[in-house]
């Protein structure tokens, strides 16, 4: 019975998908639009560059082992150092009145310049290479969860923190079991968010200043006209991205799951 449901939901899930790309395989089929090519070239394309490697190696090539861990390396490093910096910083502005007051003008005005904008200027700064890169995507990506960790912290329930006081708990254990708990859901929310956007700092940063990596891959096979290999990049992306926020959504529900279970009990 539980397959069963199972069943079910996927099928409700991926029947527009299915139905989009039946239509695509069929409409560029009989058109043959070099630009457009079929879902079946594509993934022979994906085929022959990234996963017709061994089985001792998931059948993933040399090219992919490269592409693949040039690429996520820098993704998750930047995404990472964002996520650290924006709690912390989040923490602190929530926490503090005269903090928030101050920086905020400066922290709108930054969040408001787009990133790829300041590529010439990290390039000269920090050369091109992987430094650049996770530069690129840490800046790009800390906003969201600056902003939605002091909006968390800053709506904690005043009678948690008062009764934590009441009980003699110090200010530093305050953050830790009572205010950093309670901001969990939007912290989690602002480092979904940072994730995607981190994808797409990753493909601009490689775009622009690498020759490895899956944007570069993209770019080459645009540059040579490649059509189905710049299908099967781009195709990619968006199947790393969907996997990437699939896997944290199962970790959120497992991590706060215990948040879930309280709000039940309050309500």
């Amino acid at each position: 019975m539980r397959a069963l449901r199972l069943g079910r939901g996927l099928a409700e899930r991926i029947w527009l998908v299915a139905a989009a790309v039946i239509a695509w395989q069929v409409v560029t089929s009989t058109v043959e639009e070099t630009y457009f090519p079929p879902p079946t070239k594509i993934v022979d394309a994906l085929h022959e560059l990234w996963f017709s490697g061994p089985a001792s190696k998931l059948f993933l090539t040399d090219k992919a082992v490269d592409d693949f861990s040039s690429s996520l390396t820098h993704l998750f490093i930047g995404w990472a150092a964002a996520g650290a910096a924006g709690v912390v910083l989040g923490t602190a502005i929530g926490r503090s009145r005269v903090a928030r007051d101050l920086l905020d003008p400066v922290l709108q005005f930054l969040r408001a310049v787009p990133p790829p904008t300041l590529l010439p200027f990290f390039i000269v700064v920090f050369q091109i290479g992987a430094t650049m890169q996770i530069v690129t995507i840490a800046f790009g990506v800390v906003w969201p969860v600056l902003l939605n960790t002091s909006d968390g912290v800053r709506t904690v329930d005043p009678l948690q923190l008062e009764t934590a006081k009441v009980f003699g708990v110090s200010r530093f254990r305050r953050l830790l079991v009572v205010i950093l708990p309670a901001a969990a859901p939007k912290i989690f929310a602002g480092l979904r968010v940072a994730l995607s956007f981190a994808l797409i700092l990753m493909v601009i940063s490689e775009i622009v200043g690498s020759t490895s990596g899956i944007g570069a891959e993209l770019l080459n096979a645009q540059r040579t006209f490649e059509m189905p290999a710049m299908w099967a990049g781009i195709v990619m992306l968006g199947v790393l991205g969907l996997l990437f926020n699939g896997l944290f959504m199962l970790l959120e529900q497992r991590l706060l799951s215990w948040h879930a279970g309280a709000r039940r009990l309050t309500s």
